[in-house]
């Protein structure tokens, strides 16, 4: 494909980069064609044959697929970021740009939700010095930070800022607050407003509620995503109230890392995905976004039923110290409920659940085991170990639940109104936030899906994945002249070895980079090379663009 015609002082400029010889896969799912690919002033300058054109920095790839930098749809590095700004787990597999913000968010901030979150970061030496979005966007672009990062403004977020962790409705007055806090995040750049709905605080915001909330959000061109509140028994009616909030709300939806869960109800994903697409084909616009894996990871207390977080964490572990409250617990959690996601149940109990990280040093030998093999170690019985674990570590141990199926997995994969999210922050391999059994979704996904999906199993076509994981996600929250190798578009850039690629992270080993992604370009400098980070620091927050178009450029401009 030859460049397109350009003015001489355009054309006789150096690049700051020029990629030689490159399968390029454009991101819109056509198919790959050879070229060269030329970067200037952190934009696609030119595509096509560049001969004998300048640059200041040259990379030869033959044999390897440069294509637009992958996009996480649901990352959860907002914080993290701040602590240790590598990146490392997200730069290895590729990605460039991150979407944040499920259900809690980095904003807003006020003493009540300082109260519940800034004890957890005290060990970090990380003081939250914001209360709105546009503080938090400072303090990220003044930080520093190899990705692009964007965030949802959280409903849980702005429930606890306003009401605390109560478990009842809004007064009025409260609503009004809640609106004008969602208000200020979108006007600030927010991508929509989000829901997290089998956790407390955000598990006690009712339907209606979050119809108000979304309605907001849908005046400044955003987007309802949501943690729906119930992957499980109860996921038809779940899906249908995240898609009666998009109707009555009058905006898109987006379902947070799509799954059934419940290993007796395998084999359930067409039955969902029918219901997506029948909105679909109604007229109503909905999509979802998966990571490519059957375990689940979240906290270990949000195994238990929601009434025992009412209050916020101290009261839970006033709870958990009570026989009676135990007992009861264990009732609950010994059977499936309609108004609660029992994530215990759906792993097949104790032995479906692995403790993956922990804060308390005490608990450390624990990680990596099974609720099963730490009960057994401690001669307890599973829940009680459970409620134990939970309390000795002040509520914060994460957790692995094997609750979904292989089948169901890749049938979500093919549809083509799926995306990638990893439901995961960036993490590094040293320092205070490495985690030697986190999820391997957090240093996996990527390069799973391209190699073991797509290149192995013949899922589909390379260029089709391709699509999922840049332009797709670039076209769903608006992210201007961004998913596309395309004249002036900001240079976002993967690099990778078709053959090559593929996940090393296991659920035994998590903690392992993947291979075959050579080079990572972010706003056209690069940030990572040869399984080596740079340190630009080129990333970008990005705000929500309500007039969001395909550009119109000139190639004077680029």
């Amino acid at each position: 494909m030859p460049a397109l015609a350009q003015n001489s002082s355009a054309a006789s400029a150096p690049y700051d980069v020029i990629i030689r010889n490159g399968r390029i896969i454009d991101g819109t799912g056509n198919p790959w064609f050879s070229g060269d690919l030329g970067v200037r002033g952190g934009r696609i300058a030119a595509i096509g044959n560049l001969g004998n054109a300048a640059a200041g920095h040259t990379i030869d790839a033959a044999g390897l697929v440069v294509a637009p930098g992958f996009i996480d749809m649901l990352g959860q590095s907002e914080v993290s970021l701040l602590i240790d700004r590598r990146a490392l787990s997200k730069l290895s597999q590729g990605i460039t740009t991150e979407i944040t913000g499920e259900g809690g968010s980095a904003a807003p901030q006020n003493p009540t939700t300082l109260a519940a979150a800034q004890p957890s970061l005290d060990p970090y030496h990380l003081k939250i010095d914001w209360s709105d979005l546009a503080g938090y966007f400072q303090r990220l672009e003044k930080n520093g930070t190899p990705l692009n990062l964007g965030t949802y403004v959280g409903a849980a977020q702005v429930r606890e800022a306003v009401m605390g962790d109560g478990d009842r409705a809004p007064s009025p007055e409260e609503l009004t607050k809640m609106k004008a806090l969602v208000a200020e995040a979108m006007q600030q750049g927010a991508f929509g407003v989000s829901t997290a709905l089998i956790y407390p605080p955000g598990h006690y915001a009712k339907t209606e509620e979050l119809i108000e909330l979304a309605r907001v959000a849908s005046q400044y061109g955003g987007i309802y995503a949501s943690h729906i509140r119930s992957e499980g028994k109860s996921q038809v009616a779940a899906i249908e109230e995240a898609l009666r909030i998009g109707r009555e709300a009058h905006l898109p939806v987006e379902i947070f890392h799509l799954k059934v869960s419940g290993q007796k109800r395998s084999g359930e994903m067409p039955k969902v995905v029918a219901m997506i697409q029948a909105a679909r084909d109604s007229g109503q616009d909905v999509t979802a976004d998966m990571y490519p894996y059957v375990a689940g990871a979240t906290a270990l207390a949000s195994s238990l039923p929601p009434w025992v977080a009412d209050g916020g964490l101290e009261k839970l572990l006033e709870r958990l110290g009570d026989p009676g409250v135990r007992q009861r617990i264990k009732q609950e959690m010994a059977a499936t409920h309609a108004d609660w996601e029992n994530l215990y149940l759906d792993a097949g109990g104790a032995p479906g659940v692995m403790i993956s990280s922990v804060v308390n040093p005490e608990l450390k030998q624990y990680t990596g085991k099974t609720v099963a093999e730490v009960a057994a170690l401690q001669k307890k019985d599973p829940l009680e170990s459970l409620f134990d674990f939970v309390l000795a570590d002040k509520g914060l141990t994460g957790a692995l639940y094997f609750i979904a199926n292989e089948d169901d997995l890749q049938y979500g994969l093919k549809q083509p109104w799926t995306s990638l999210g990893l439901d995961a922050s960036e993490l590094p391999l040293d320092g205070p936030l490495f985690e030697p059994h986190t999820h391997p979704r957090a240093f996996g996904s990527m390069p799973r899906f391209l190699g073991h999906y797509v290149r192995d199993l013949k899922m589909m076509p390379l260029e089709q994945a391709i699509r999922k994981i840049t332009s797709l996600p670039a076209q769903r929250e608006h992210l201007s002249q961004r998913g596309l190798l395309k004249e002036c578009f900001f240079a976002d850039i993967t690099i990778f070895d078709p053959v090559a690629i593929i996940d090393k992270a296991t659920y035994a080993e998590p903690a392992q980079l993947s291979q075959g992604v050579k080079y990572v370009l972010v706003n056209g400098q690069i940030e990572f090379e040869d399984g080596h980070m740079t340190g630009v620091m080129a990333g970008k927050a990005l705000r929500r663009n309500s007039n969001w178009q395909l550009p119109i450029c000139f190639r004077a401009e680029c």
